[in-house]
């Protein structure tokens, strides 16, 4: 059997011509080509309908091997299609899901606020508020928010768990998909650069309060700078979640950056990483904190912490690559 009937496999796999050629990245007269033996696919292109059919290439080259072989007919199984209103729906899921993990993302950010500023009215005779019920209110209302924001990120997985697939299985999108998409994207794209600039302009300029209270050299107006440095930086942190998970929902879809097949180990390694390092630095923050009770001191664990995980995060890629 030779190759130009081998490639008729795609009628089995229930594909046009227009819908493999798309796959392919070629033509549709090209596919036509080859099933009519008027060309031969490149070696790339074996390869690739190998890959797409699950068999092996000696099946594909050698015209003496008429049944199919599968590289693995025991993991063979059909790759999943998304069909357009699949999509719709994840994207619907995931644009609420931006707006609920920004909300968690702030919720983080701002838990500290409340301890820091009860910290540095103990320092102010005139609000009369003791160090121990200044931490105990603290870290009750540090403990509520955060569980807070951990109830929405488990409600957005659960939310997600009809969409896994994605993330644990091949799958294509049905013919003519990729095109709405890539327009929706298009579309939102406007938007998704306008949101992102502004959250770099705040969190560059998040740190003048911070150097305005340095100047007035009192302890109580320093921390209250300080929060304000850190509410400014949370909310360039919503503003990059908020638009970010919604653009990701786009990309994943369509195979794009990080979410191309092979890309997606790095991003299993850096979500590791990025788990261990913060869990770290905040075991750190609360043992330092708890222990000497320096509350006004201890808060530079989080900009050195951002520092490091940035460089961190740029010597991974490296290493990876």
């Amino acid at each position: 059997m030779i190759l130009a009937e081998k490639t008729n496999l795609r009628k089995k796999n229930g594909l046009s011509q227009e819908e493999l050629a798309e796959k392919m990245q070629v033509s549709r007269q090209a596919v036509s080509k080859w099933e009519n033996a008027q060309t031969i696919p490149d070696l790339e292109k074996i390869l690739t309908l190998s890959q797409l059919f699950g068999v092996t290439t000696d099946y594909l080259l050698k015209d003496e091997i008429e049944n199919e072989e599968f590289t693995d007919e025991a993991d063979h199984v059909p790759v999943k299609r998304v069909s357009l209103s699949l999509a719709n729906e994840f994207l619907k899921c995931r644009k609420q899901a931006s707006i609920n993990i920004a909300v968690a993302t702030f919720l983080c950010i701002f838990s500290i606020i409340p301890l820091l500023l009860l910290s540095a009215m103990t320092e102010v005779p005139e609000y009369s508020i003791s160090e121990n019920f200044a931490a105990g209110v603290g870290i009750v209302i540090l403990l509520i928010l955060v569980a807070v924001a951990v109830a929405i990120f488990v409600y957005c997985g659960f939310k997600n768990t009809p969409f896994e697939f994605m993330n644990k299985e091949p799958f294509e999108t049905e013919y003519g998909v990729d095109d709405i998409l890539k327009e929706q994207q298009k579309a939102y794209r406007p938007i998704y650069v306008k949101i992102n600039i502004i959250a770099t302009c705040l969190c560059i300029l998040s740190p003048i309060p911070l150097f305005v209270g340095l100047v007035t050299e009192e302890e109580f107006y320093m921390v209250v700078m300080l929060t304000i440095t850190i509410f400014l930086a949370g909310i360039g942190a919503t503003l990059f979640t908020l638009a970010g998970v919604r653009y990701a929902s786009m990309q994943k879809l369509l195979k794009e950056k990080n979410y191309a097949k092979q890309d997606q180990r790095k991003i299993r390694i850096k979500k590791t990483i990025s788990m261990v390092y913060w869990l770290t630095v905040t075991a750190i923050y609360l043992a330092w904190s708890f222990l000497t009770s320096n509350w006004e001191i201890t808060w530079v664990v989080w900009p050195i912490a951002g520092i490091l995980f940035a460089a961190s995060m740029c010597l991974c890629n490296i290493l990876m690559d």
